[in-house]
């Protein structure tokens, strides 16, 4: 649907028209009691003129118009003057030439406005004793419904107009026949919405300003106002008047739905416009004061009654969504693992807010309940959030607008409200609400004709057709309420305060455990170290009595296992010393060339293998950032390991290769050994552990877990491929210039 620009109906000073409507007469009074306006018609309804008027004092008035001498309208000003929140108790019946009029007095910034209006009516109602009982059966009513249209059907019978009608306004300004009584000749407009155009915004501010509206004759020619510049040099505020003449774009806009005379009583909900009772007649026709006033009253009780259900109706839910929070933060504190507090109980994450389908994007996974998207899409979502999203929270209810790529999503996600937990980790709680197809009847085309003025700019005209004209509402969901946002929000907090407190109790479990770790690499140094001297005393005593010519063929077998054996111990504790040493020393970090690294470790195996037809072959060797001591006992552990699991078999061979990537430097060490069994590989790094079939290979279980100590310290990985009989390749990746600082 194409729009219009309607800025200048929203910029016309309704309210400073200078002129009112002719069935009346005004009279403007300052502060020192003397008349500074006065309506050009006023000689219509009195023997005098307006410029006669201007600039005498009030009694003059009262003597030459009302004829009275005790000047009432004096003592009235004066009181208002002096007393601070003065109401006059109007209407005050007044005699001019002979007919009944009302006063009704009220003030203006500085100026009191005296208006004169006619006081006939064709009531046929006592007012003070129907409207008890009609704003009992108005009360009494059972549901919105009912009240509204109770509403519609009282204020008809006091004011006698053919069609009354309750008129929402809708969020984005555009209103609904929401309820109506009219004569049976008429056709129906209920369900009919109009654009927000039709009322301006500056004519929305007066309804909150001044409560009844009337026109009484759209035909009749406003009569202006005058002053002399010497007494005045700005128009007269008119916004309580009763009298103020009406934008001449409205009255086409009336003319042109075929309407004589209209009147509106405003509703009011927590200071806003909730909506009008409006309220038309096809023929010109005056409503009395006293009948406007009574209007006024069932509008009022109206408005209370609508701030008082809607409030119900909040706090209802309100209850309800608190209660599912309060579940849910029982469930985040008795269970730790946060997935399932919100996700595996009776109460779930979607019960916290009126939707359909929810997600917890957390810790790098989506955690859904009830009607959602693919993942795909959701990711898509989360690093849209991630861009666009500015405060702790977002909501539409029309998504598609927004992200396109909603469209093809409208089933489950055409509305979404998300709470962020983490803009650094991309995590969020989304709620989901599907597409709600619906059906817009509008009186007329809602775009306004334009036409281009003298001046260039554009004028609107008032629409001419008021022919029904549908509108397919499409990709939009039901809004999102105050009650959903709060109770969000809350559960936002709930879950974070959960994140917290897990992340302290993992912290606290860290440093506990690397305390432990210290003195179990502590005491793994001081044991491994008071081993050595007796082992060696042990081995060199072993060694020397097997030089003893003495000795029978069994006891030369004992100290041969003797011997043996020791160096095997020797062996396991150097590698227990090492293993210590690689969590205790600092590290050194610095630009390590790894080809004259690699290089010489493959010149140093080879010599140690000679008798071995090996081939070690070395790809890119890029350079890594580390301490080069440690770096160098990673790869001469892993070569050294495919060298020893490669070679019973014809040629062993060994590939060492590097790359560069965006983040990372990652090698590969790749054998045609013996392989590993699947079951083995997961515990391959663990302390003192060897896969079964190994035995008749050297070893003590400390070289690859020495390998993963290291890689820690660099805050690097380490991980195995492999296939049994086939060989292994062992994978090392270190962070680019990113390394444990102790």
């Amino acid at each position: 649907m194409t729009t219009t620009d309607l800025s200048n109906c929203d910029r016309e000073p309704i309210h400073i028209p200078g002129k009112i409507q002719s069935h009346g007469f005004l009279i403007s009074i300052n502060q020192e009691l003397k008349i500074t306006y006065c309506s050009e018609n006023i000689s219509a309804f009195a023997p005098v003129s307006a410029a006669s008027l201007l600039g005498t004092p009030v009694y003059f008035l009262e003597t030459v118009i009302l004829n009275k001498m005790d000047g009432f309208i004096t003592k009235l000003l004066n009181i208002a003057k002096t007393k601070e929140g003065f109401r006059p108790l109007n209407p005050y019946p007044i005699h001019i030439n002979g007919k009944d009029y009302n006063l009704i007095i009220c003030d203006s910034a500085d100026q009191y406005l005296l208006e004169f209006e006619p006081s006939n009516s064709d009531l046929k109602l006592d007012i003070q004793l129907v409207i008890g009982s009609m704003l009992s059966e108005i009360m009494s009513a059972a549901d919105l419904s009912h009240l509204l249209n109770n509403a519609a059907l009282q204020i008809q019978t006091i004011i006698g107009y053919d069609r009354v009608m309750v008129y929402k306004f809708h969020q984005d300004g555009h209103g609904e026949v929401v309820a109506e009584a009219k004569t049976p000749q008429l056709s129906t407009w209920l369900g009919l919405h109009y654009p927000a155009s039709d009322i301006p915004q500056q004519a929305r501010e007066l309804y909150k300003l001044n409560l009844v509206r009337q026109i009484a004759d759209v035909s009749t020619v406003p009569s202006t106002i005058l002053t002399y510049p010497e007494l005045n040099d700005k128009p007269l505020d008119l916004t309580q008047s009763s009298l103020r003449a009406v934008s001449p774009i409205h009255i086409q806009y009336l003319k042109n739905m075929g309407v004589a005379s209209s009147f509106s009583v405003s509703l009011i909900h927590h200071g806003e416009l909730w909506g009008l009772i409006a309220c038309h007649n096809y023929t010109p026709r005056f409503i009395h004061y006293k009948q406007r006033e009574a209007a006024k009253l069932i509008g009022q009780v109206l408005s209370s009654s609508l701030s008082f259900r809607q409030q119900e109706e909040n706090q209802h839910k309100n209850n309800r969504l608190k209660t599912a929070v309060d579940d849910l933060s029982r469930h985040l504190l008795r269970y730790n693992n946060i997935e399932d507090a919100l996700f595996n109980h009776e109460v779930t994450v979607l019960h916290a807010v009126e939707a359909e389908g929810a997600v917890l994007a957390y810790d790098g996974q989506f955690h859904h309940t009830g009607k959602t998207p693919d993942n795909i899409f959701i990711n898509a979502i989360v690093n849209w959030l991630h861009e666009n999203m500015q405060e702790g929270i977002y909501a539409t209810n029309c998504l598609a607008e927004e992200c396109p790529a909603a469209i093809a999503h409208q089933k489950t996600a055409s509305g979404i409200l998300a709470c962020r937990l983490s803009r650094e980790l991309k995590e969020y709680i989304i709620w989901f609400r599907p597409e709600v197809v619906s059906s817009v009847t509008w009186a007329g085309n809602p775009d306004k004709p334009v036409e281009i003025g003298e001046n260039g700019l554009s004028q609107i005209s008032p629409r001419t057709s008021f022919e029904t004209w549908k509108q397919m509402i499409r990709q939009t969901s039901a809004p999102w309420k105050n009650e959903d946002f709060r109770s969000a929000l809350q559960l936002k907090d709930e879950v974070a305060f959960a994140i917290t407190r897990k992340a302290t109790e993992i912290r606290i479990l860290n440093d506990k455990l690397k305390e432990a770790y210290d003195e179990l690499d502590a005491f793994s140094y001081t044991i491994s170290h008071d081993l050595k001297n007796p082992l060696t005393a042990i081995k060199s005593y072993s060694q020397l009595l097997q030089r003893s010519s003495q000795l029978a063929p069994k006891e030369r077998k004992m100290l041969d296992g003797i011997v043996i054996g020791a160096g095997r111990m020797q062996s396991m504790i150097e590698e227990v010393l090492h293993y210590s040493k690689a969590g205790q020393i600092k590290a050194k970090p610095r630009l390590v060339d790894m080809t004259m690294l690699l290089d010489d470790l493959k010149e140093q195996l080879m010599v140690a293998n000679e008798h071995t037809p090996l081939n070690i072959n070395i790809g890119s060797t890029p350079s890594i950032y580390g301490d080069e001591t440690m770096i160098q006992q990673v790869f001469s552990n892993l070569v050294g390991n495919a060298i020893k699991y490669s070679a019973k078999t014809q040629t062993p061979v060994v590939d060492i290769s590097g790359e560069h990537l965006e983040n990372q430097v990652r090698y590969r060490v790749t054998d045609n050994g013996i392989g590993i069994k699947l079951h083995d590989i997961e515990k391959i790094f663990d302390l003192f552990t060897r896969s079964d079939d190994v035995d008749e290979y050297e070893g003590t279980g400390v070289g690859l877990a020495i390998v993963k100590k290291i890689m820690e310290k660099h805050k690097g990985r380490i991980w195995v491929e492999s296939e049994l009989g086939i060989g292994s390749t062992f994978h090392v990746a270190f962070q680019v210039r990113e390394l444990k600082k102790a």
